[in-house]
């Protein structure tokens, strides 16, 4: 129905909108208006194209003018109260019922008029500080108010000349793009917007109380400097380089029931400490921390303590946790302690052993780790295979042969045996030659492994005492950290105790084979021999990143063809310099020519410029090829990927017309993985491994392809029909968090930047533990993580039955914990630990036993011990 008489856009006849004599009557004639049209016959977006908004802009007016409406009749309401008058009498006032009186003068109802002017306010704010701001799906959730509020809000703003935009942006990972709602300044243009981009702000306030006021990170809170007193390396203080020791019982210091963590500790206004934060039971009289630093007396505690930045949502440079505790008194402060990383979350990062150190082991080795991890493979497709519900096999298989093809590029082999990642501390009285690992067994023989890895020569053979009174002292049981003399951490290429992780490798047959320290590396300091000269330019992360994976690529490629040490050594002096040089600003350009680099690069890699020779380093190398569509077909004859070319293609600075690229690696686009080989026996192996896993890849895909579609049962439906409406309705719910995903994404994205910034030494798989730690984190604060539907055990056996259709089934998979969806499919007898075994392991752990020790009596591993004691 055409709007007619009704006038035109934002008029009403002859007159504008807001010509009326006051706020009220303009309100209420609009309201008044839509509610009439609404009484013609015609529908909202009829409505909304007459006055020439959209359907959103007008809900967003309407919610605008109520918003004010009610505040000016709560305000009338109010004054009548004031005055003496009854509810009874106010409502005869102003021609309103008793109850509605009531609902005025509700103190919350008054309070939720004001959340979008509130809002608007924290945005105008957030904007004037930080410039364009993402306000896209999810960001109601991280700041926690309604979508509705905050699209309110950003109409106020909208009304004031800023500017609502869409901009796309990358996928942290997979290379796919997203889009991202953003609020830019008045003024502000879409290209202005597009063109700085990784300059968009997420809102790091957030509301504790649906809107009515906000909080961003907390002030940090920092200690007096007369309560640290720094250790100098004259003093012993090298032998804990990064260590920050504290006095028990202190409230506003305590680790709670950590009993190590790598913190980030504000000290004065301006500075701060960061290291493992430890206890310790040796302080001086009216001192609660020890900062033990390698840096001399002489330089004094300018070059000890670093400074905090000036953004205050992010002053150490990194992500923290802050801290609360409970005073004497029963209220909540804030603690000293901003924590990075505690106690429980190093323990994880290591299920394989990479490329990187096996290829410096002996082939025999490598075969045997890589023809395990092969032969799990090929178990676990013939379970997949077996499996009876089509389309729970058909997405399982097309997972299975996504995580092959990744596995035939990283060229990770199989865990040794008890293998794991601990992070390591300085224990003055350990003895050189021995460890203090509790997860270990006291008299057992490890070895300990440090990435970047250079070689045999980079790894401490060590024997575990649990004994060592120190050790049991400060870090008794702990989940995943061991202690050792502070000289070992040399011998681990160069690591500190600043949070730097070793994996730990039970060695009591003498499968890793160790080898002395090279003497081409003894007494090599690469900040005395390779200081700055006057104006030196100072190496770039990026530069940092592309020289340490260069040479990184050297030492392997050098190892695998038989290098000698002392051509070894002038490769691994070099690796020192560059690991540190943005650091420490050092000459790595001198440190090249010195140990010859380019003449090592012409023998092992063909040519002074040369990269990669080998399969190894080749494997996970970047290539470029022509961009490509999303969707991949595969080709049902062989299982095979086959990709399409997009076509896309842009003018570069010169007026070229180039064809638009993506990234991939050689590994993954080689059809036959002995091409990259130089030819040696290691890479023989690794390629025939390679090979095996991509065939079996593409055997899986083909047989996802053939798998035929579900039988649907309408009696399984009616039978399990409970099952059925609550499996519909976790698939909703997911639904409806999918756009907090994309927020997550991009609040990662942050996380991560600011990550790399304060620590430019990560080399590629520690960055990739930092995205996985970071999304996790973004996720968490988005909301994002409810979206994973939990199935249970009866929904499951509606699934089996046929109850759920073949798509509901397809996008509940999707939405789900394919690892839970794997156990059920593929059920295996499991060792768990029972009510009785977790009393015994109580009981062992109060007589003194390690965790080892109480594991290998219970016949667990320590990680099901640790789980379970949680």
């Amino acid at each position: 129905m055409p709007l007619k008489h009704y006038g035109t856009p934002r008029r009403s006849g002859r007159y504008p909108w807001g010509s009326g004599k006051d706020d009220q009557q303009r309100n209420k004639s609009f309201l008044g208006y839509v509610d009439a049209l609404k009484k013609e016959g015609l529908s909202e977006v009829e409505i909304a194209k007459g006055l020439g908004m959209t359907t959103s802009q007008l809900r967003n007016r309407k919610s605008i003018l109520k918003s004010e409406q009610r505040a000016a009749l709560s305000s009338e309401a109010l004054k009548y109260k004031t005055k003496g008058m009854s509810n009874v009498a106010i409502g005869e006032r102003m021609g309103i019922n008793e109850s509605s009186v009531r609902a005025l003068l509700d103190s919350t109802i008054q309070t939720r008029s004001n959340i979008a002017a509130s809002t608007a306010n924290m945005l105008r704010d957030t904007i004037d500080k930080k410039g364009v701001i993402d306000v896209g799906a999810g960001v109601e959730s991280h700041i926690g108010i309604s979508r509705t509020k905050l699209n309110t809000s950003i109409s106020l703003l909208e009304e004031e000349g800023y500017k609502l935009y869409y901009v796309k942006t990358e996928q942290m990972g997979t290379g796919k793009f997203t889009t991202i709602k953003v609020l830019a300044p008045p003024g502000a243009t879409y290209s202005d917007v597009y063109k700085n981009r990784d300059k968009i702000k997420t809102i790091t306030d957030y509301s504790e109380d649906s809107g009515r006021s906000f909080l961003g990170l907390e002030p940090i809170q920092s200690i007096s400097r007369n309560r640290v007193m720094i250790r100098y390396a004259e003093e012993g203080g090298a032998d804990r380089d990064g260590v920050i020791e504290l006095r028990r019982g202190i409230d506003d210091i305590s680790l709670g029931n950590s009993k190590y963590a790598q913190v980030r500790v504000g000290v004065g206004e301006t500075n701060y400490m960061k290291g493992m934060a430890m206890y310790t039971d040796k302080l001086p009289p009216g001192i609660d921390i020890v900062y033990n630093s390698s840096k001399s007396k002489i330089l004094g505690e300018d070059a000890v303590f670093k400074q905090m930045k000036e953004d205050q949502d992010n002053p150490f440079g990194t992500v923290v946790r802050q801290k609360h505790y409970t005073d004497s008194e029963g209220k909540t402060k804030l603690s000293a302690l901003n924590v990075v990383n505690e106690e429980g979350n190093w323990g994880e990062w290591s299920k394989s052993i990479s490329s990187q150190v096996l290829s410096k082991q002996s082939p025999v080795l490598a075969k045997k780790q890589l023809d395990l991890a092969k032969n799990l493979k090929l178990e676990e497709f013939d379970e997949l295979s077996s499996l009876t519900n089509p389309v729970v096999k058909k997405r399982l298989l097309e997972s299975f042969a996504d995580d092959a093809d990744a596995s035939a590029v990283h060229l990770k082999a199989a865990a040794l045996p008890r293998q794991s990642s601990h992070v390591i501390l300085p224990i003055p009285t350990m003895k050189e030659k021995e460890i203090y690992a509790p997860n270990y067994l006291n008299g057992e023989t490890v070895v300990l492994i440090r990435h970047p890895h250079g070689g045999t020569f980079e790894i401490p053979l060590l024997k575990v005492n649990n004994k060592n009174p120190e050790a049991a002292s400060v870090m008794k049981n702990a989940m995943d950290a061991v202690g050792i003399h502070p000289k070992v951490a040399a011998k681990l290429s160069g690591a500190d105790f600043d949070g730097d992780t070793v994996l730990v490798i039970p060695n009591s047959h003498g499968l890793i084979k160790t080898s002395p320290s090279l003497k081409g590396l003894k007494d090599f300091d690469p900040r005395e021999a390779y200081a700055a000269y006057e104006g030196m330019p100072k190496m770039t992360p990026r530069t940092k990143q592309m020289q340490m994976g260069d040479v990184s690529n050297l030492i392997t490629d050098m190892t695998i063809k038989g290098a000698g040490e002392n051509e070894v050594a002038r490769a691994v002096r070099h690796s020192m310099v560059v690991i540190d040089a943005e650091k420490h600003h050092l000459n790595y350009k001198q440190s090249a020519i010195d140990n010859g680099i380019a003449d090592l690069k012409k023998r092992y890699q063909g040519g002074e410029r040369a990269g990669a020779s080998t399969l190894v380093s080749k494997a996970s190398s970047e290539l470029r090829v022509p961009r490509r569509k999303e969707q991949v077909k595969i080709d049902p004859r062989t299982g095979k990927k086959v990709f399409q070319e997009t076509g896309e293609t842009f003018v570069n600075a010169e007026g070229k017309l180039i064809t638009k690229t993506t990234k991939t690696t050689r590994m993954a686009e080689a059809k036959d993985a002995f091409k990259l080989s130089s030819g040696t026996k290691m890479e023989a192996i690794y390629a025939e491994y390679a090979n095996d896993l991509k065939a079996l890849a593409n055997k899986a895909r083909k047989l996802a392809f053939e798998t035929k579609p579900l039988i649907y049962s309408p009696t399984a439906k009616q039978t399990y029909a409970k099952e059925v409406a609550a499996l519909k309705a976790k698939l909703n719910i997911a639904y409806k968090n999918k756009p907090l995903e994309r927020q997550a994404q991009l609040l990662a994205n942050k996380i991560v930047s600011a990550k790399k910034q304060a620590n430019p030494d990560m080399d590629s798989s520690d960055l990739k533990k930092i995205k996985g730690q970071a999304l996790e984190e973004a996720r968490t604060r988005s909301g994002a993580k409810k979206q994973k539907i939990v199935i249970t055990d009866k929904e499951w056996d509606a699934i089996q039955l046929g109850a759920v259709s073949n798509n509901t089934l397809s996008q509940i998979l999707l939405n789900t914990d394919l690892a839970s969806v794997k156990v059920r499919a593929t059920p295996r007898t499991v060792r768990n630990m029972t009510s009785g075994k977790i009393a015994r392991a109580k009981a062992m752990s109060i007589a003194g036993y390690t965790t080892g020790e109480i594991a290998s009596a219970l016949g667990v591993s320590t990680t099901t011990l640790q789980e379970a004691l949680k």
